[in-house]
């Protein structure tokens, strides 16, 4: 005999103690060199302000855990993972996207020679790389292997297997240097 359909039980949300309108907060950030003057909710995220807000879609959500590091930009000269810092955290600060890698439409050395390197597949970890490259060169700019793998370890790469990254890095370094 079949049995019966079964009705799903109705379910009533209560809404939390306390909910209601939440109030914005004005931040001033500068974002690869332009200054914005926003209000913010209190809860977004860093990343939501940049690709959402902003519509610079090249720092990329991957884990929401800080895990992966595709979200990886530059705040005030250091690679920080934008999706687990609140934008009111980034103000007064100067941000650095993918975007401000390049100048006047010319890709920066580091983007040349992820591109000749073949440092990339799906290229949805290059942006964090990139940027976390763009800091270590910053700093040293003659790493060694060592070094290098020290300062991606925050990016993970589920395509490659590194190889083509580090050559990538090093070519960048010897780009940087003129050489």
């Amino acid at each position: 005999m079949p049995k019966a359909a079964v009705k799903p039980k109705k379910v009533r949300m209560r809404k939390p103690a306390g909910e209601g309108v939440i109030e914005e907060a004005p931040i001033t950030v500068s974002v690869n060199g332009k200054s914005y003057t926003l209000s913010v909710e209190p809860r977004l995220l860093l990343v939501e302000l940049l690709r959402e807000q902003l519509d610079l879609t090249g720092t990329h959500v991957g884990c929401d855990t800080t895990y992966c590091g595709a979200c990886t930009v530059l705040m005030d000269g250091k690679a920080v993972k934008s999706c687990t810092l609140l934008a009111v955290q980034a103000d007064g600060a100067k941000i650095m996207t993918v975007e401000g890698l390049a100048k006047n439409s010319e890709l920066h050395p580091i983007q040349k020679a992820f591109g000749e390197c073949y440092g990339l597949q799906c290229g949805y970890c290059t942006p964090g790389l990139m940027m976390s490259t763009y800091q270590l060169l910053s700093s040293n700019p003659d790493p060694d292997e060592a070094q290098i793998r020290k300062a991606i370890a925050g990016n993970t790469c589920r395509c490659t297997g590194y190889q083509n990254i580090f050559k990538a890095i090093q070519a960048a370094a010897q780009k940087a240097k003129g050489v």
